[in-house]
């Protein structure tokens, strides 16, 4: 699938209203090393029905929306400093924070995820995420493990004392899945290769992510209809029915049942879908994609036009706009 048959799927300026244009990334997360999802110093688990035909109820862990879609806002900021669309020095006219009182409110990030200042502004987010189950049972998917934090010297001892900095913490395992959903509403071109860049380029999640944290985002498909599409539980219930069977399935063999299941829940969807991506169509997609990564002044060209492009939806409809692009109540 070329990049350039896909250009009238897009819009061609961001719309003030929602228009019933949605792009759905179908990917499966994966652990590669020991992430921690947790909240008040434990893991985030679920107890649901085990699949939508399995009856019997078990306990998930629960990777919660905001710890998937922060480390890809922070990948997509990264770039955009790279560039000098928006800056970390607060002297400089193109300064945004993320997630404060001064969110720059036009930059990509800022429109095409959304930012909330109290009174200054807000912008509802364009990339729809949920919380995320993994595919297996809690029991099956952690870990605890201790850990110490050594001297200087490298010993558990300082100045012939022993040093108190042990301690004990719930890790994730590695190669546990967490099969996703991620939606794009009204996209253009140039939001949809920024979004899906995020994606595949973001490589570590959850806490202590210096240190740990590295997962692997398999995408399977993309969907381009006019709704949006059945949730990350529900999908994961049914690639667990399908997989129920078959033990210790490596995770190449994972990704091809988790595109079939895909498959048959779209076709029960009450949507008209203009755009279906998997298999070879999608890997050639993805080429394209990586190639303009690889390219600055391909990457650059794209960045600059998306730029333009929030920059414009802020000053006519968004927080710089004054109300001047909102309908006004009688």
């Amino acid at each position: 699938m070329k990049l350039e048959t896909l250009k009238p799927q897009f819009q061609t300026a961001f719309p003030r209203l929602a228009s019933g244009k949605y792009v759905h990334f179908i990917l499966l997360r994966h652990s590669q090393s020991f992430p921690i999802f947790q909240t008040d110093g434990i893991l985030n688990t679920a107890r649901t029905q085990a699949g939508i035909n399995t009856p019997e109820n078990i306990s998930r862990l629960v990777l919660f929306k905001r710890k998937q879609t922060t480390p890809e806002r922070l990948i997509g900021r990264e770039i955009l400093r790279s560039f000098n669309f928006t800056s970390s020095e607060e002297n400089n006219s193109n300064y945004c924070q993320y997630n404060g009182e001064k969110s720059c409110k036009q930059c990509p990030d800022c429109i095409i995820y959304g930012f909330a200042i109290g009174d200054s502004g807000s912008e509802r987010s364009k990339v729809y995420s949920d919380s995320a189950f993994s595919l297996g049972a809690y029991e099956q998917s952690h870990r605890s493990f201790t850990f110490n934090a050594p001297s200087e010297a490298g010993t558990m001892s300082e100045g012939g004392q022993m040093r108190s900095s042990i301690n004990e913490q719930d890790h994730i395992l590695p190669e546990i899945t967490f099969p996703t959903v991620e939606t794009l509403r009204d996209p253009t071109y140039e939001s949809f290769i920024y979004v899906l860049g995020n994606l595949l380029r973001t490589r570590r999640y959850g806490a202590q992510e210096t240190r740990t944290g590295t997962m692997s985002n398999y995408l399977l498909g993309i969907i381009f209809c006019d709704g949006e599409i059945f949730s990350n539980l529900y999908f994961t219930q049914a690639l667990y029915d399908a997989l129920k069977e078959k033990r210790d399935t490596p995770i190449a063999d994972v990704c091809i049942e988790a595109s079939n299941v895909a498959r048959q829940l779209l076709d029960k969807e009450p949507v008209r879908q203009s755009q279906v991506i998997f298999d070879t169509q999608l890997e050639e997609l993805l080429n394209e994609v990586t190639a303009i990564y690889q390219d600055e002044i391909q990457l650059q060209a794209t960045l600059t036009t998306l730029y333009q492009q929030t920059q414009t939806y802020s000053q006519t409809f968004g927080a710089l706009s004054g109300g001047k692009g909102k309908s006004k109540k009688k």
